[in-house]
């Protein structure tokens, strides 16, 4: 080999191995920034986005106390009791976790490596509610607890396997957190202690509390249904909230002739009944006929009752089926109330949309009375209107119809034989206005005078 070829050979081999070296330069460099990035996301401290609103509970009108508060998440699907004199807490913890900057220094953690513990204090800056919340480093939710503290420094024990954990801690208008590196005991087990007061709540699956907290999970948007009872008193009102407030049901008396008590809901301007009626009697105290053969009641030219596939549980559910002439003689419904007419019932309809859209949201939701699809239904107005069927002029009770469709009469006559009624159908929306004869057994709803 001549020395010119060796000479050239050695150059291209010197230029490879520099070509080698300057790719393992970048590659190290891209490495090190990965790896830079991820050491400096980790030692970003930790907050967890949570709402924390507290609701309290009033009654006025008939009555002034309230006996308990039966609280629907419609969105959810859930339902909580909140006993008398007991705040409902809504919360979200748990929903998110973000890489935020760490504000403040109010928080401060101590670790006994004898006793497998970290003491932390933190400053309450208001009194009231404050949700204390353990993640993992994948934001599953560890521990969770519930305190009724004062504004002022509080402080606590926090048992934590070892491993990485996330402190959060949400009171009223303030919330803290922190990164905690547990070097305890891998078989510790996860535990809030507080000296001074051992009733925390460490599974979130609890809703009630020994310290007068009703507790459910809440994301923001959801809609709630607040029923307050007192007594023989029944309120609706339906919320979205959106912070800590007070809730005040107006207790109104709705009684029929029976002693049947209804639940009343106030929707716009208007106060309806938030039940089918089910009364036998005449606001006089005289009987309404139960007829139930189907000759009887095709010939039919004054007021009486059934219950669908003449089934009394029927009526217990879905309320009594009447003919139009029940209407008529102006005392069916409770005292102090009345059956409404078309131009009433097209207010509601009006204040929820129009005929498209009220009919999904005067229906209960789910399908334990509705069949499926129960199309649109979101109940958001508290009405709860139910399937309840009808029985046609002939006397017959059409096939495929209760759980299918609820029918409401009006007052309001169209002619001399069919009257105007409102159709409510389990596939749809709509809240469709029709006429039809005034021999046929549909559902009442009763609006206050």
């Amino acid at each position: 080999m001549n020395y010119q070829l060796f000479t050239e050979r050695a150059k291209k081999f010197k230029n490879l191995q520099a070509k080698k070296e300057n790719c393992m330069k970048i590659k190290n460099y891209y490495f090190r920034l990965i790896v830079a990035t991820l050491v400096l996301m980790l030692m970003l401290p930790l907050k967890l986005s949570a709402l924390n609103y507290n609701i309290t509970f009033t009654g006025s009108g008939a009555s002034t106390s309230v006996a308990s508060v039966v609280v629907q998440n419609l969105t959810k699907g859930t339902t909580v009791t909140v006993p008398a004199g007991n705040i409902l807490n809504l919360s979200d913890v748990g929903t998110s976790l973000n890489y935020l900057n760490e504000k403040g220094n109010e928080i401060l953690l101590y670790s006994n490596l004898n006793e497998n513990k970290t003491k932390v204090s933190f400053l309450a800056k208001h009194a009231g509610l404050t949700h204390i919340d353990v993640f993992n480093i994948d934001g599953k939710q560890l521990l969770s607890s519930i305190k009724n503290i004062q504004e002022g420094e509080f402080s606590f024990q926090l048992s934590l396997p070892k491993g990485n954990f996330v402190l959060q801690i949400t009171g009223i208008n303030y919330s803290y957190s922190a990164k905690i590196i547990s070097q305890l005991s891998a078989n510790s087990q996860p535990k809030i202690t507080v000296e001074d007061a051992m009733n925390e709540i460490t599974n979130r699956q609890k809703v009630k509390s020994d310290t007068g907290i009703t507790s459910m999970l809440y994301t923001s948007g959801d809609q709630l249904l607040y029923k307050g009872i007192s007594g023989i008193y029944s309120t609706i009102v339906p919320d979205v909230p959106t912070g800590s407030k007070t809730v005040n049901f107006g207790f109104i008396t709705c009684q029929d002739a029976n002693g049947n008590n209804y639940t009343i809901v106030t929707i716009g301007t208007q106060t309806w009944m938030a039940e089918n009626l089910r009364t036998t009697k005449y606001n006089d105290n005289t009987d309404i006929p139960n007829v139930t053969d189907n000759t009887a009641w095709s010939n039919l030219t004054s007021g009486a009752y059934c219950d669908h596939s003449n089934n009394a549980n029927n009526g217990v559910i879905y309320g009594h089926l009447y003919n139009w002439f029940t209407l008529n003689r102006d005392q069916l419904a409770p005292i102090g109330w009345h059956v409404p007419s078309d131009a009433e019932l097209t207010t509601l309809i009006t204040f929820l949309g129009g005929d498209n859209v009220a009919g999904g949201k005067l229906k209960e939701t789910g399908t334990v009375h509705w069949v499926s699809p129960n199309t649109g239904a979101t109940n958001e107005v508290g009405f709860t209107a139910l399937p309840a069927g009808g029985r046609s002029f002939d006397g017959i009770f059409p096939v495929d119809d209760i759980g299918f469709r609820g029918q409401l009469w009006t007052s309001t006559q169209f002619d001399i034989n069919p009257a105007y009624y409102r159709g409510i159908p389990n596939n749809n929306t709509f809240a469709i206005k029709a006429y039809y004869n005034k021999k046929a057994g549909f559902s009442v709803r009763c609006l206050l005078n």
